[in-house]
């Protein structure tokens, strides 16, 4: 019997492509900066960002500082144009997902949350509309570790109270959190309601047919019940 549903965020709760994007491509066109260049020193700052090393200011001026491009006035441009385009995603937070929840509230089943995310990232989510129907939310940024490491999932059942067996996971599939999640004795299934949204250079997960999709937030609520 499924008694918590964890969900991912991005992508499965809201979708990064509903509106207007801000990726790194964007970012390195607004400081006239080599594209490639500009990718390959922003993603090894990654892993400090999403673990709590460093806040998203500080790892904005580690990429530029290795670019030699830093300055006060592009850590703030960058910060600044990221924090707009997040309130933006999540101003337009899907009525499906707020009914999702409402229904899994009402149902009496316990909500979780695990996210890949940065400092900014985790400020917005928690002053989401969709922040207060969660029981527990595991941030990596706040946490210190993310998925696909169990650690972070076993420390969400912990503070639900359920076991992997009574867990459905949900989540669009990227950082192999599926896997984990099943690895674990979770019940899993690949979001794909957002799939169309996404576009090139940044698809955020591709179809996988090791699990069970839900093309509808509606599938979820069969999965629970299939249960």
């Amino acid at each position: 019997m499924i008694k918590a549903v964890i969900f991912d965020m991005f992508e499965t709760l809201v979708s990064m492509f509903s509106g207007d994007t801000y990726f790194s491509e964007d970012m390195a066109a607004d400081l006239q900066i080599e594209v490639a260049d500009y990718k390959n020193a922003w993603h090894t700052t990654e892993h400090d960002r999403s673990c709590g090393n460093c806040t998203i200011e500080e790892g904005i001026k580690t990429t530029l500082e290795m670019l030699v491009a830093y300055s006060e006035e592009s850590v703030k441009l960058i910060a600044d144009k990221r924090r707009k385009n997040l309130e933006g995603i999540f101003e337009r937070t899907p009525e499906e997902t707020i009914a999702l929840l409402q229904e899994l509230k009402k149902r009496g089943i316990k909500i979780g949350l695990i996210s890949n995310c940065y400092s900014d990232e985790a400020d917005v989510i928690r002053k989401s509309s969709i922040f207060p129907y969660l029981d527990v939310a595991m941030l990596s940024y706040e946490q210190g570790t993310c998925k696909p490491d169990h650690e972070i999932y076993k420390k969400a059942m912990d503070k639900l109270g359920v076991t992997a067996s009574e867990c459905l996971f949900v989540g669009d599939g990227g950082s192999k959190e599926l896997f984990a999640a099943r690895d674990l004795g979770m019940k899993c299934l690949q979001a794909q309601y957002f799939a169309d949204l996404a576009f090139e250079p940044h698809i955020p997960c591709y179809k996988l047919d090791d699990f069970e999709h839900a093309y509808t937030q509606e599938d979820i609520l069969k999965a629970v019940d299939s249960e």
